[in-house]
């Protein structure tokens, strides 16, 4: 399976390039460059993880949704909680347990003791979908190609450190 979304594949860096250019024109490149690069790996792995779940009947959203109810303690999580560990509005986890509710891979079942919240807990088939997806993206290895472990785990530190100083956790 090809991770590369242009084909065929360019015979130059276009991103090299426009940093050459950006430098003679604008100013220091840098950001530019990384940000451009940080995009276009993006949709390089997008590409590969919808190529893999594709078979499987789930797109990443849906398949992060299965992969956290599997990690909870007591099988089921509530929408609220589903919605802030995977920092989506409540509109969009709303629309996700909806799809992996009428695909079956989950039910939505009433809180024991506060009536106002909502539980969504893993079927039987949502496990089985989840293990042969899992399978499917690990075996690509969720398209990273060009990197070895101690590389992905250097830009993961690096990548985590860009999100804390933006905020995006305590």
């Amino acid at each position: 399976m090809s991770t590369n979304v242009t084909t065929p594949a360019l015979p130059f860096d276009p991103i090299a390039k426009a940093a050459r250019t950006w430098s003679e024109r604008i100013g220091p490149s840098t950001a530019m460059s990384a940000v451009t690069n940080v995009m276009r790996v993006q949709q390089i792995l997008l590409a590969s993880v919808d190529d893999s779940l594709k078979p499987h009947g789930l797109s990443f959203a849906r398949y992060e949704a299965l992969v956290l109810l599997s990690f909870s303690k007591r099988g089921s999580l509530p929408m609220r909680m589903m919605g802030e560990r995977l920092q989506l509005h409540p509109t969009s986890i709303t629309n996700i347990v909806d799809r992996l509710e009428a695909d079956g891979l989950a039910r939505r079942l009433p809180h024991p003791s506060d009536r106002r919240t909502t539980l969504v807990e893993l079927t039987g088939p949502g496990r089985e979908r989840l293990t042969a997806a899992t399978e499917a993206v690990t075996k690509a290895e969720f398209g990273f190609v060009g990197l070895d472990e101690q590389e992905q785990e250097q830009l993961s530190v690096l990548l985590t450190k860009v999100r804390q100083a933006a905020g995006d956790f305590a």
